[in-house]
């Protein structure tokens, strides 16, 4: 795979995820820090796709599925009360 800096495009992808995941929990505000979360999680998952490791993939795909579940679904629920 290609390389920026020395650094292969797939460990990149890792190292943004681990930013997003990392910086998250410096957020005050819940929402921001599922948005924010979720950004890391997708980048996960793909990454879990490139180096072809299910763990990974759906480890972050449950979890992007709760953020998700608490930023729309619960939302909606909590609108209609």
């Amino acid at each position: 795979m290609t390389e920026f800096l020395g650094v292969s495009v797939t460990e990149w992808i890792g190292y943004l995820a681990s930013f997003f995941v990392g910086i998250s929990f410096f957020m005050r505000n819940i929402i921001t820090l599922r948005y924010v979360n979720s950004v890391g999680c997708l980048f996960f998952i793909v990454y879990g796709f490139l180096l072809d490791s299910w763990p990974v993939i759906i480890t972050n795909f449950v979890i992007v599925s709760v953020n998700f579940f608490y930023l729309f679904i619960n939302k909606k629920n909590t609108a209609e009360a």
